[in-house]
């Protein structure tokens, strides 16, 4: 009778966060989706121009939305019991994705170099962005590996980050592809211990929190993969 009771409480758990997981996914493509719908407003009301232009000449302004805009965003979607401000931390920070990206996208767009050869990046990079991550996170559900060793190297990874991206403003150095390269590692390191995180850190209410770390992760590797195939024209 406690085998049969226990049984169930066990299968009960495993549904409960095979959901989680499915709405912290769900929540991921709504993520993306909100992305795309802000980063469209920003080019078709031509607000996009005006924010290329004062980023690309303060880059220190991206860095400060992101980190600033990061932190408030982190904080509320966690806030417990209150649904609407997790939503709109989840919001908050696709619109800051979406800004940040404006000047890469406008170099991309606007430049003669990439003349004829838009779609053609985006494409490729859009895939290979898809591909690593629907790669490394079947990775980390199927095999239920614990990555949470990765957490330090990924805290240290994003400081020296930081502080070659300063260094290369302070000194107007190019960082070049090889940090791309990097980064790309480093922001797949982070995609697995996020998504090894869905299997034992979070509690089954907190998809919105699980799919902002996600997202982020994701995010962070587009920026670096349409990097490195901008730098191959």
């Amino acid at each position: 009778m406690n085998q049969g009771f226990n049984f169930n409480i066990y299968n009960v758990k495993e549904v409960s966060r095979v959901e989680f997981i499915r709405k912290t996914y769900a929540h991921v493509a709504l993520a993306v989706l909100s992305f795309v719908v802000f980063e469209t407003f920003l080019f078709v009301s031509g607000i996009a121009e005006s924010i290329a232009f004062t980023m690309l000449n303060n880059w220190w302004l991206i860095l400060i939305l992101f980190i600033g805009g990061t932190w408030i965003a982190n904080k509320w979607a966690v806030e417990p019991g209150n649904i609407q401000k997790q939503y709109l931390g989840l919001f908050l920070f696709a619109l800051i994705e979406a800004i940040v990206f404006v000047p890469l996208f406008y170099i991309l767009f606007s430049s003669p170099q990439f003349s004829g050869q838009v779609q053609s990046i985006l494409g490729q990079a859009g895939v290979v962005t898809g591909g690593l991550f629907t790669g490394l996170s079947a990775i980390a559900l199927f095999s239920k590996k614990d990555f949470s060793f990765l957490r330090s190297i990924i805290t240290i990874g994003a400081f020296v980050a930081l502080a070659t991206i300063f260094a290369g403003m302070i000194f107007g150095f190019d960082l070049g592809v090889w940090f791309s390269a990097g980064m790309v590692l480093l922001a797949s390191g982070s995609i697995l211990y996020q998504t090894s995180r869905l299997l034992r850190d979070f509690h089954t209410t907190q998809h919105v929190a699980a799919a902002l770390g996600l997202f982020a992760s994701l995010m962070t590797l587009f920026w670096y993969v349409l990097q490195i195939f901008m730098s191959r024209d």
